[in-house]
């Protein structure tokens, strides 16, 4: 499947550069698409359009802004197995994913956005300080703000990031991952359809160049990045030279807790559910499965039983639900991990390892293939269990049940990272599952489920995984900066400085 050339995308119109990258299909290692590449001059266009559109955009009603974001939410919902596909053949996620999770969840998101303005979402709050004087506060948008996406998620994130911007009158420089661009355009185009003007919303390609050249522009006035914590402390680094706002999703090593009341089955389902999703390409997998010793042999029976239910295939056939890896270099990275939990840590690996997964006839050999893959006996010193691998490699460790202190210690060993993105509890004792979460050192938690993020659920990391959240109603406070006004209504201004 071959894509037209990717232009970048500002004032509402397409622009061609001289020098392109191309991306990749990671299902069989073949170009689809030319990528334009952002120089300074691109960005310096960019930026400076949206601070042009700024000035009408942000004096718009939130009404009216309201209007044309629901005509966008429309577009994205019609055209949902085109985008999907697009995710596709630029991710390698299965279309049995994308059909139903990318295009889907991004749109609920920005029509939350696009309903919570025009229903009172960006209203301040009036205080009768005195008979004769009141303090009101107002929320003004913050200006021209970039967002840098994430490979794993790309229109997703694009519109998580978008959505309450341009909700609350900002304007966007959008940077999409190098890895996955090829949803960027599509967005900005559907964005002018409905009716966004000109430059509210631009797309600038390439990689981390680019990037750092957006987040230190001094026209851009706030910077929302996801991507793994090194970056982001860089990218937040830069921001905070031209005192920029940030929001920052960052990674994680999250721990998914089995506890000893919850059945086998549900702590199965659960585990595979955030170690296995997504081919493990998830910064809230909980990549460390805390296991009870007492349910040690039947957890893992279960386990290696319902592994045989992940099926890598072709994308597109429905029975596929496991895809290839995004990219080479992310290939490596994995098989580097996986290679080390073997010679290094010395876990008991119980499924997968090296190699690539058995493969229908057809389905070619030469993409970023790697085997689903669990590593069991785990300690916490392992390089496997303290590190963001960020594939599919799922990390049982377990502790002891019949120890008098054993929740004291799990909930220790549970929070000892210095990641804090997300956790989640599986139990039939809603109420025991409660506290558990309650002392959990993470932003997004979950009871007997994991790794729904709904529009109205604010996610963001403690720790070294992020700063602020996205999603939600408070989130909206994040792209807007408060003003406070008191007025004097006495009709007479009292003197500091009274005659003797």
């Amino acid at each position: 499947m071959a894509y037209e050339k990717q232009a970048l995308y500002y004032n509402g119109q397409r622009h061609e550069t001289s020098e392109t990258f191309q991306t990749i299909d990671p299902s069989n290692n073949k170009p689809i698409a030319d990528i334009c590449k952002a120089d300074k001059a691109a960005i310096d266009a960019a930026v400076h359009s949206a601070k042009d559109a700024f000035i009408k955009w942000s004096r718009t009603t939130a009404m009216e802004r309201s209007r044309i974001l629901l005509k966008a939410v429309a577009l994205l919902r019609e055209r949902n197995d085109e985008l999907a596909k697009i995710e596709t053949h630029d991710t390698g996620k299965a279309f049995s994913e994308t059909s139903v999770v990318d295009v889907v969840t991004g749109a609920d998101v920005l029509e939350y956005y696009a309903n919570l303005v025009a229903s009172g979402g960006l209203n301040g709050e009036t205080t009768q300080l005195r008979p004769d004087a009141w303090v009101y506060t107002t929320k003004a948008p913050l200006g021209v703000c970039a967002g840098i996406g994430a490979w794993n998620y790309p229109i997703q994130i694009a519109l998580w990031k978008s959505a309450p911007c341009l909700a609350a009158g900002n304007c966007m420089v959008y940077k999409p991952s190098e890895f996955t661009p090829l949803h960027a355009l599509k967005l900005a185009e559907i964005y002018t359809e409905a009716g966004v003007p000109p430059g509210v919303f631009n797309v600038v390609q390439g990689a981390g160049d680019v990037g750092a050249m957006l987040t230190s522009h001094p026209g851009i006035s706030k910077v929302s990045f996801t991507g793994q914590v090194s970056t982001g402390c860089k990218v937040a680094s830069s921001a905070a030279n031209g005192m920029k706002y940030v929001t920052m999703e960052l990674g994680g090593k999250s721990p998914c807790i089995v506890l000893p009341d919850a059945t086998v089955d549900n702590g199965v389902n659960g585990a595979m559910m955030a170690n296995f999703f997504s081919t493990g390409q998830v910064c809230t997998n909980g990549t460390r499965v805390f296991v009870p010793a007492s349910m040690k042999s039947s957890f893992e029976q279960n386990l290696l039983q319902k592994m045989e239910n992940i099926r890598p295939g072709d994308l597109f056939d429905p029975a596929t639900n496991f895809g290839p890896l995004v990219s080479k270099v992310h290939h490596e990275k994995v098989f580097k991990y996986i290679r080390h939990g073997i010679e290094t840590d010395h876990a008991k690996l119980i499924f997968g390892g090296l190699g690539q997964p058995e493969l229908p006839s057809g389905v070619s050999k030469e993409g970023y293939w790697v085997r689903p893959t669990v590593f069991t006996d785990c300690t916490d010193a392992m390089l496997i269990t303290t590190d963001e691998i960020f594939g599919p490699v799922m990390c049982i460790l377990y502790y002891d049940d019949k120890d008098p202190h054993w929740l004291e210690s799990l909930i220790a060993r549970a929070n000892n990272t210095n990641m804090g993105l997300a956790a989640g509890v599986f139990t039939s004792n809603i109420d025991l599952g409660y506290k558990v979460v309650q002392r959990l050192e993470a932003g997004i938690t979950w009871v007997n489920t994991w790794g729904e993020s709904p529009a109205e659920m604010p996610v963001g990391g403690w720790k070294m995984s992020g700063l602020g959240t996205e999603n939600g109603r408070g989130s909206l406070e994040h792209w807007t900066q408060n003003k406070s006004t008191l007025v004097e209504m006495a009709g007479e201004v009292p003197t500091a400085f009274p005659k003797l």
